[in-house]
């Protein structure tokens, strides 16, 4: 399969209420070109799940601003007001997830689990209506497995088989999104031959990938 898509062609494929995970954290590592044509659509009623809202400018925190987004799961809002602003005048509902569950519940989401056992959350909001489980004594919050309808990644590298290299800390949450989300786009920074990325540097292999797009194209 011909995975090199243009970005009318890749962004073709994400609708009005669809559930999106988005790489990146505050914006490092996020496909801002994907972000640029999702506003030039104007897809709304979505459901928008990362690391966190970016800033008014940069990351998901540009499709708030839009006002595209009606749901987002993150693990805090602190450096976009907007997010807050909208949140409290009841325009967005906002999930607050601890950063730490949220990376393991789309984890689980990927690799097909049933969720997690975590104990941080107990004794606080977080806890309200979950299901607790006892092991060894200690209680733990069942939290459940997230997935999406579609994963929009940015690689640094990216070979024409869907491999994946990510510089430093743009890694992030895109290679748990990337196994966790039915229809995967990356946008590639620089788009290279098929064996040019080195074996031991491929963080998300190929077959997670269903589309490449090039940075800028």
């Amino acid at each position: 399969m011909h995975k090199i898509k243009t970005i009318e062609e890749a962004m073709g494929h994400i609708k009005d209420g669809m559930t999106l995970m988005i790489g990146g954290f505050l914006g490092t590592g996020t496909p801002e070109t994907f972000i640029d044509a999702l506003i030039e659509r104007g897809v709304k009623d979505l459901t928008v799940i990362g690391n966190d809202t970016g800033f008014p400018d940069k990351g998901i925190g540009r499709l708030i601003v839009n006002k595209q987004v009606k749901k987002a799961i993150v693990s805090h809002i602190g450096t976009n007001p907007e997010t807050g602003r909208q949140m409290n005048a009841g325009e967005i509902e906002v999930v607050l997830v601890p950063q730490g569950t949220l990376a393991e519940q789309v984890r689980a989401g990927g690799a097909g689990l049933g969720g997690i056992l975590t104990p941080t959350g107990l004794g606080t909001i977080v806890e309200e209506g979950k299901q607790k489980v006892v092991v060894q004594g200690k209680t733990y919050l069942v939290e459940e497995p997230i997935r999406a309808d579609v994963a929009l990644l940015k690689g640094a590298k990216v070979d024409k088989k869907g491999n994946i290299y990510y510089n430093y800390a743009a890694r992030n949450f895109n290679p748990l999104m990337a196994m966790a989300a039915d229809l995967v786009i990356v946008e590639a920074e620089t788009l290279v031959e098929t064996g040019e990325i080195h074996p031991n540097e491929v963080m998300t292999p190929g077959i997670f990938v269903d589309m490449i797009v090039e940075g800028g194209k």
